[in-house]
């Protein structure tokens, strides 16, 4: 078989523990053509988006960058201050912390995200529960996403988590159309000071809003292929919607709905 003609190929790397694969590649693929290696396992910031370019048809980010500098997260590092982007049509919502932009452009969004007819809408990149106003819970309600992920990554985060699932439930039941599992929470587990127990009770602490949560086993950026046995209890728990959080999420959200309504009446 012939090969096309190529000017460049391009590897992406999500995760550091990507790196060696990603290299492997990168090599391979230099017999053929130009061969680059970025991604944000390289430390590359991140510019301009182009839709399909990395990432796959629907995904669409429209800013980088956070105003948080979280222990964690290497994003204000790599990506420096906040920056919006043009928006393109997408239906799976990326972006780093999309509540820190300004007004106008989260309105701008949400205008294309409500666009997006025979599609399911969702944000995968998160939205900051300490940041969320009741407009913007209106306006994620008003687009009906499929999947819109929180997160509680330390204990200080567990109370605005609270507020921020009551004002989605509240925008949700205002929009006529309760439903169970499309609020999502990412749960750091295995950082410094944790163990498998406090990290299922926070799993469980997040069910029990009717909220699915869903496990982020931290990886220590010096040793990010060292195993972590003790957590895949915590992992093997939640088990995806046939575990103990998923089956206590969808318990206590109709448990919420129900209340919601009756208080309603």
């Amino acid at each position: 078989m012939s090969m096309p003609n190529i000017d460049e190929i391009h590897v992406s790397a999500t995760f550091s523990w990507d790196l060696p694969e990603a290299e492997r590649l990168a090599d391979l693929w230099s017999a053929i053509a130009p061969t680059r290696l970025g991604g944000p396992a390289t430390g590359m910031r991140g510019e301009d988006f182009t839709p399909g370019m990395y990432l796959r048809e629907g995904d669409v980010i429209t800013s980088r960058g956070c105003p948080n500098h979280c222990w964690f997260c290497v994003v204000p590092k790599r990506d420096g201050p906040l920056r919006e982007l043009p928006i393109h049509e997408g239906w799976n919502l990326r972006d780093d912390n999309i509540l820190a932009c300004s007004e106008q452009h989260i309105r701008a969004v949400f205008a294309m995200l409500a666009r997006q007819r025979g599609h399911k809408v969702c944000l995968s990149g998160g939205i900051e529960a300490a940041a969320l106003q009741y407009w913007h819970a209106q306006l994620i309600a008003s687009v009906h996403p499929d999947r819109c992920y929180l997160a509680y990554d330390s204990p200080a985060d567990y109370a605005p988590l609270v507020e921020a699932v009551a004002l989605l439930r509240r925008a949700e039941m205002e929009q006529g159309r309760p439903r169970i599992v499309w609020l999502r929470c990412y749960v750091l587990i295995g950082g410094p000071n944790d163990t498998p127990e406090k990290a299922q009770q926070r799993m469980d602490a997040v069910a029990d809003l009717g909220v699915l949560p869903y496990p982020m086993l931290y990886r220590d950026p010096a040793s990010p292929d060292k195993a972590r046995p003790e957590y895949q209890c915590v992992l093997r728990a939640w088990g995806g919607f046939q575990g103990r959080s998923a089956m206590m999420a969808c318990e206590a959200a109709h448990r919420i709905i129900d209340r919601m309504k009756a208080a309603s009446r």
